[in-house]
């Protein structure tokens, strides 16, 4: 048997297996040379590239800069003047701290550091492949500039994994704008092949920063995101649900001020905008989670670009939440001459009660014809058969002042005259939305006023259809359906929820059950708004469906004053606008 001697490696070599880890790419190194600019205090950061990277990088502060002594010790495996002892790593707040980015760097290219202090002399050290030149006096202004040449040039296996100039270069651009966008007060600029790419001063807004990147109009179209919950305080700026997949997708996600990889955290703001987006579309994010020092992990991988949370759940729950409530607090409904959080918000009762204006939505007003007959006695046991049913909370009359006049377009869209131009609302989309947030309450709760059938329906099932319902069973009963067993995959339906008097409730439960076949959700919130979205689409009003002047008020009025009402539950726009200078232009009048 051969036994293999156990050497200690070179520290050349042992730096080279270092840089795989922190050097990827040259957006890495100027990801690195960055943070150590930040970390000296600097106010302005200028980078300048050279062939996407490949030929020069050349990043220059005005920080704290360096002494002849604490250079040598920079290029150093692990010389760092960031920690002392291991529990300096909990709750360390500045970009570096392993010490081990610059003697990667340096042991990969030929590298020069220049630097000087605010009250020293200034010093230069040239590193090339790892092998150090003794430091020169120099003289030069407070700060550092380092520069990295011909990346890779003594590891050939590495460097010909390295990608085309052109995708090198969009690469650095993105990882300036993701630091930028965390250090709004710092001064950026960034050129390229002697050409100027970036130019960002200092500003006091994260919306003025995207503004300075992707331009005015964009930064204008995203929401604004601040909320605290608990000791998270998530900020930051998120696309309207009418503008995903319109335009590049961007995710920038940072925590306590230092961009990150965060699958967790995307998914959560993701989760925001279920039921305000098409499935398959992704919003863009730039999102800001702060959260007390020691409850992150940044140490998890050299390149420091992912963490761990010690309790990663709350974190997600305050993300999600702060971007519903931003999706909820956006006046999607500007258009249609009303602003949702008022306090003259209509009543939730205008979905299911009122006068003639409110028949559209109406339960017992129903009239008693076909299969339907009396609403079910309120709080009647025997004649609930055990469901309980909301009692009928007060009537409200609609205010007709505030509601414009509308007409129909071919039984389909409502029309009305808005200050800035032609508003069209989709009737079938809109009805949705006012169902799929009642249904949403009313799982919630349990209270939905239910219709009981004078001929009660008889549902025979396949057994897919069977297992959709076993599994939905309650969440069914909730939103009003009393439905019974009766032998084999046979249903007797006793019951329905009445959101209007057109209502199919036999073909809205085959319909929902179709649709549930297979559905294998997870989780209470999310089946709730599986279902609460997939019997809304069912149960609301078609096109084609002629509506009375008094249908089409109480849709305008009870689509306004829901949290979403320019979205339906599959993403599609409820309401769509054309300018007065839309039209004017069209006429040849602009």
């Amino acid at each position: 048997m051969i036994t293999e001697v156990i050497a200690v490696l070179p520290s050349a070599v042992a730096d080279q297996i270092a840089a795989g880890e922190v050097v990827e790419r040259p957006s890495s190194v100027v990801k690195e040379l960055i943070e150590n600019s930040l970390d000296a205090g600097a106010s302005a950061v200028e980078i300048t590239v050279e062939e996407g990277g490949h030929k020069l990088i050349k990043v220059s502060d005005d920080g704290s800069g360096m002494s002849e002594e604490n250079v040598r010790v920079a290029i150093v495996r692990h010389g760092t003047s960031k920690i002392r002892s291991a529990a300096d790593l909990v709750g360390v707040a500045s970009f570096g701290f392993r010490g081990e980015a610059l003697p990667a760097i340096a042991s990969i290219s030929r590298f020069e550091i220049e630097t000087s202090p605010l009250d020293g002399e200034g010093a230069s050290l040239a590193v090339a492949g790892g092998t150090a030149s003794e430091t020169r006096a120099t003289a030069r202004r407070q700060g550092t500039t380092v520069s990295v040449g011909h990346l890779f040039y003594n590891v050939p296996a590495r460097k010909k994994f390295l990608r085309s100039a052109r995708s090198e270069w969009r690469a650095i651009v993105e990882t300036v704008a993701a630091i930028a966008l965390t250090k709004i007060g710092i001064r950026f600029t960034l050129s390229h092949d002697g050409k100027s790419a970036l130019a960002l001063p200092p500003v006091s807004s994260l919306r003025a920063r995207v503004s300075g990147i992707w331009g005015g109009r964009y930064a204008a179209s995203l929401l604004d995101v601040e909320d605290v919950s608990g000791v998270v305080h998530t900020s930051g700026l998120v696309e309207r649900p009418a503008d995903v997949g319109t335009a590049t997708r961007r995710v920038f996600v940072a925590v306590n001020g230092r961009p990150v990889r965060d699958i967790g955290i995307v998914r959560a703001a993701e989760a925001a905008y279920r039921s305000t987006i098409a499935a398959g579309l992704r919003p863009s994010l730039f999102i800001n989670v702060t959260v007390p020092a020691e409850s992150v992990d940044v140490n998890v991988h050299p390149a420091k670009a992912e963490i761990r949370f010690t309790d990663k759940w709350p974190v997600e729950r305050a993300v999600e939440s702060a971007v519903r409530r931003a999706l909820g607090t956006f006046d999607s409904s500007a258009m249609m001459g009303y602003r949702h959080f008022t306090q003259h918000r209509l009543p939730e009762a205008v979905l299911h009660h009122g006068p003639v204006d409110s028949e559209l939505l109406s339960a017992q007003q129903a009239p008693g014809e076909g299969l339907f007959a009396q609403p079910v006695p309120e709080n009647d046991a025997a004649a609930n058969g055990g469901v309980d049913v909301a009692p009928d909370p007060p009537q409200p009359t609609l205010n007709r002042d505030d509601i414009p006049e509308l007409f129909q377009f071919r039984r389909t869209y409502i029309a009305f005259e808005h200050a800035d131009g032609i508003v069209l609302i989709d009737q079938h989309s809109g009805h949705e939305r006012i169902l799929f947030e009642q249904f949403m309450t009313s799982l919630q709760t349990g209270l939905t006023p239910a219709q009981r059938l004078l001929l009660p329906i008889t549902l025979h099932l396949g057994p897919a259809e069977a297992d959709a319902f076993e599994a939905n069973r309650e969440h069914l009963e909730r939103l009003g359906f009393e439905v019974e067993g009766f032998g084999g995959s046979t249903l007797i339906v006793s019951a329905v929820p009445m959101p209007h008097r057109r209502f199919d409730a036999e073909r809205c439960l085959r319909e929902t059950l179709d649709a549930l076949t297979g559905d294998r959700v997870a989780g209470t919130s999310t089946r709730h708004e599986h279902l609460a979205a997939t019997v809304a689409c069912k149960a609301a009003i078609k096109a084609g469906d002629q509506l009375s002047p008094g249908e089409m008020r109480a849709l305008f009025a009870s689509l306004r004053d829901t949290t979403l009402p320019a979205h339906d539950v599959h993403g599609r726009s409820t309401i769509v606008q054309l300018t007065w200078d839309e039209l004017d232009r069209r006429f040849g009048r602009k």
